[in-house]
Parts: C-alpha cells; structure tokens; sequence
C-alpha cells in the first residue's frame, strides 16, 4: 500500500497542468472495440487503471501503438472473444472496475460479453443494474454464475427500444449508448446521464458514424447503423483534478495558475467555487486563483446556507 507524508502549512505557487480526465478515458478506450478501424486517442493519463485496461485490449486482439506522448492509436479488426472466458481475464478484468465498459461494445459487435464481478475503488454502493436492465431492453439475454462471481450477456440481434433509466449512471448510460448504436432501429433514453464525458464519447461515436441526437440532454435518441468506422480523439482534462486544485489553492490561501482546463466544459464547478467566496479570475483556458485571506459563503435568496451536494 502506497503511504503519502503530508507536511501542512506550506503556501504554493506556480502553474499547474491537470492530465486527461480517467472517467472519459475509461468510455472512450472500450470505445474503440466498436469498429476493426484505427482510432486515435490523444491525453490518455498515464495512471494505474488506464494502463491496465490498455493491457486488457492488448490481450484481447486490439493493436495497440503508442504514437506520441499520452497518445495511442487502436485498431480492433482481430479481437479474441474466447479470451474473455479465461482464467488471465477474469483476474485482470476482476481487478478494474472500468473493464465493465467493454460489456456494451462487444454485446453490439459480437452478440455477447463476459465480465467478472468487478473490483477497483469501493465507493459506497455501485450496482450493475443500470446497465444490465439497459442491456435486457435491448433484446439482450443475462445469467449471473454466483459459484464463479461470473456475468454474461448475449445477443442475436440488439433491438432499439424506449427506455427510463433507474438512475442516470453515467458509466450505464455511456455503456448502454455503445450498445445501441449498432443496435436495429431506434433507441431511447430517458433520465441518461449527460455530463461532459458523456457527451465526449457520444460525440467521438458520431464522427465514427454514429446518429446520436440530443447530446447534453437527459434524453439520448440513437438511430442503429450497421458499422462504424475509425477516428480520432481527444480526452478533456480530469475536471475532478481541477477542482481538487481549486480547494487546494483555497485551503493553502495560494496563488497558483491551472492551465489548459477546457474551461467551457467544467460545468458548474466555476460557479460553485465562486459560491464559497474563492476568487477566480479566466484567462483563456486557464484559471487564475489569487492568494486571499478570508471566503465569505454565499447565501440563497432567502438568507438560508448555501448547500452543495453531489450526485451519481
């Protein structure tokens, strides 16, 4: 277990870059199982999770080059599916939680997928079931091996449906969508989720020949087509890492520099922040956070305490 020493206190200076966001990279690299073209994806973060699920492709037949610094192109035209029966895939699939993302794009490709029951970060409750449901109305049929800890899904052929989403996941909508668009006829998506890597992926799925509509929204329509084929992509910078260095500047009362931020993609977290008093100032694409002695909360309307709450 890796151990950090903290000494606090210290103020902090300078420019800071945040590297490419790991929840988009998760989506977009399974992404790539979706076509036997060549895809290209730029700022890929060079973390733990992402080079393990790098690995996993490789072992699954994807030709994997690295072309550039945190760049990589794909090429998916000689996938092993037996692989996914496998002892090696079953431990390395097992240990990710982001390998469940492969389940959508094989479903829509190959008419099935097998995932073990998925590790990775324990974070309160994460339940399967967004995604599986999602799987089910399309036309997909599921079995759970409890002996084994074993999913598997299977399909003739997808069918586009209406759906209402139990929860807008939006590692379930992102994994759902991917199904879909190889599916016949026209999907519906109802309560999907629709935060901006959400929308990264059903935008590069576009450019691969995809017909997503309302992308933003919380109503996804897909219109199946029957291949897809190579593009390129670029993954936004990891919005959690920026507004981790906004309180950090904050906490430390700290005049620091966050670079290359993609600013008009960040949401709400501007705001929020400018809400507990924390001054910032656009330049560009970067935030500029001066030094500042005392935050001052804003208030509602009403007088009342500010709340900030998060959400799935």
């Amino acid at each position: 277990m890796a151990i950090f020493e903290v000494t606090g206190g210290k103020q902090l200076k300078g420019d800071i870059i945040p590297q490419g966001a790991k929840n988009e990279a998760l989506q977009i690299l399974c992404a790539v199982l979706l076509t036997p073209e060549k895809v290209t994806i730029s700022n890929i973060p060079d973390i733990v999770d992402i080079n393990k699920l790098i690995d996993l492709l490789r072992d699954l037949g994807v030709k994997v080059e690295k072309t550039g610094h945190e760049e990589y192109t794909f090429q998916s035209d000689e996938i092993k599916v037996d692989y996914l029966v496998s002892p090696e895939f079953k431990k390395k699939g097992g240990g990710l939680r982001g390998s469940t993302m492969i389940i959508g794009p094989m479903l829509a490709r190959f008419g099935v997928a097998y995932m073990p029951k998925p590790g990775g970060d324990k974070i309160g409750r994460r339940r399967m079931d967004t995604h599986f449901i999602g799987f089910e109305n399309l036309g997909a049929k599921f079995e759970y091996d409890s002996d084994n800890e074993n999913f598997k899904v299977t399909a003739t052929k997808l069918k586009g449906t209406y759906m209402l989403l139990d929860e807008a996941s939006v590692t379930g909508t992102a994994n759902i969508v991917m199904a879909a668009v190889l599916a016949e006829g026209v999907t519906t998506i109802y309560n999907a989720a629709c935060e901006p890597y959400l929308q990264q992926l059903c935008k590069m799925l576009n450019r691969m020949g995809a017909k997503i509509t309302g992308v933003g929204s919380n109503l996804l329509t897909i219109e199946g087509v029957t291949s897809l084929k190579g593009t390129e992509h670029r993954i936004l910078p990891d919005m959690i890492e920026i507004g981790s260095f906004i309180g950090m500047a904050a906490m430390t009362k700290s005049e620091i520099t966050i670079k290359d931020v993609s600013y008009d993609n960040l949401g709400c977290i501007p705001k929020v922040f400018s809400r507990l008093g924390i001054q910032m100032e656009r330049r560009g694409d970067d935030i500029y956070i001066p030094s500042q002695e005392h935050y001052e909360i804003d208030s509602f309307i009403d007088g009342s305490m500010l709340t900030v709450a998060d959400a799935i």
